[in-house]
């Protein structure tokens, strides 16, 4: 890799990271190229990305924005889960994590500041936005079907 492709590279990478609203970290030594396929599919299917990079260039570009305090778990073999969904990454990380025990999380970030293991986690069990306006929508509904069974059964008992 020449000195332009390197700084083309950390310019892109500054601005997927910089875009981000959570990253998350995790080592994947030991992962099969379909293991690796399937993880990039389910993060594709609830909206993150994951990236492998240079850790040196990748700690670069996290610097002056809000997940530099990542910098210094980029040691190994890292994969890089980031989202604008805050909870995205996060869920990916620790679902695919539960069911594969290569796939081990270092760490976290939020835009905000560096997050425990157990903020992942916890952040992982919160409803992702489509299913919390699935459950408004339901909410909202069920004043009125229930409205409806009652005349519908009030009307059949009429009519018997």
């Amino acid at each position: 890799m020449n000195r332009e492709e390197k700084a083309e590279l950390l310019s892109e990478m500054n601005g997927l990271i910089s875009g981000s609203e959570s990253v998350v970290l995790a080592h994947y030594r030991g992962l099969t190229v379909a293991e690796m396929s399937e993880l990039r599919k389910k993060a594709r299917e609830i909206g993150a990305e994951l990236r492998v990079t240079k850790n040196r260039i990748t700690r670069l570009a996290l610097k002056e924005t809000p997940f530099e305090c990542l910098s210094d778990l980029f040691k190994g073999p890292v994969i890089m889960a980031y989202s604008t969904d805050p909870i995205a990454a996060c869920k990916l990380c620790v679902e695919y994590a539960k069911a594969n025990e290569k796939f081990m999380i270092v760490g976290g970030a939020l835009n905000t500041g560096m997050l425990s293991m157990a903020d992942i986690e916890r952040l992982a069990t919160i409803p992702s936005m489509d299913e919390l306006r699935a459950k408004i929508i339901g909410l909202l509904q069920a004043p009125g079907s229930a409205l409806a069974r009652v005349t519908k059964a009030y009307s059949e008992k009429e009519a018997a």
